[in-house]
């Protein structure tokens, strides 16, 4: 589906939370790399899923009303095989039906692993005053610790992607600190000004949360994405 065909179904449902396959939809349409997910609404089908994908898989309970998916027990990782994938598939059946009883659970998402990376921290949230405003910094939970971002008001051009990636105290982090392998930042630059983009042209978004985006020497991926919808009636 489309961009536009996402946003008008969920105002149909009354809902403002995406879920991950179709946060990760919206943002590949505006040009955003993001690890390829599928949705598996069986265990035979996250079998059949993961076989195509190839090993190792990682799944992830899909439901818009579980948003915190590792505290639900709906994640699993590094899944090697088919009998790790059945497994996995019923625990998180299992555990998140527990954490949420009511909860409507359409399947799980299935992903590829991606190769471990600098994480990254990029979204967008809506401030009462300047209206949207793009986020970045060091993702994973150093963000919740360090609290190491910058913030731009949308739009943003290159100039502004420059500072941003800039001005974090971590940004040695990106530069390969003590051996590490550095990362692209002029890749991670190019996302920024992509989701700006994307937030400038589309009305109605009222959060969005890339975390993490793992970047590398040679490019970057978004493994885990979020997005709100505001809560008014917008035509899309």
């Amino acid at each position: 589906m489309t961009t536009a065909e996402i946003l008008s179904q969920a105002r149909e449902e009354k809902r403002t939370v995406l879920t991950e396959i179709e946060a990760k939809q919206i943002l590949g349409e505006a040009g955003i790399n993001c690890t390829r997910t599928v949705l598996a609404a069986s265990r035979e089908e996250a079998v059949s899923i993961s076989e195509e994908i190839g090993y190792p898989v990682v799944l992830k309970v899909s439901s818009v009303d579980i948003t915190h998916k590792s505290d639900s027990g709906g994640v699993k990782v590094n899944l090697p095989d088919k009998a790790a994938v059945e497994k996995a598939y019923d625990e998180i059946m299992t555990s998140c039906r527990a954490y949420a009883p009511g909860a409507d659970i359409e399947g799980v998402s299935v992903q590829g692993m991606a190769k471990a990376g600098i994480e990254i921290i990029m979204g967008m949230i809506r401030d009462a005053s300047f209206g949207p405003v793009v986020m970045f910094g060091l993702g994973g939970v150093l963000v919740e610790v360090l609290k190491d971002v910058s913030f731009r008001i949308v739009p943003i051009d290159n100039n502004d992607a420059v500072d941003m990636t800039s001005e974090i105290q971590g940004k040695k982090l990106l530069e390969g600190y003590r051996g590490q392998e550095s990362a692209d930042v002029p890749c991670l630059q190019e996302m920024l000004v992509k989701l700006s983009d994307f937030v400038n042209d589309t009305p109605g978004i009222e959060e969005i949360d890339m975390n993490p985006v793992f970047a590398y020497s040679d490019g970057a991926v978004v493994v885990d994405a979020r997005i709100i919808l505001s809560s008014e009636r917008v035509n899309f």
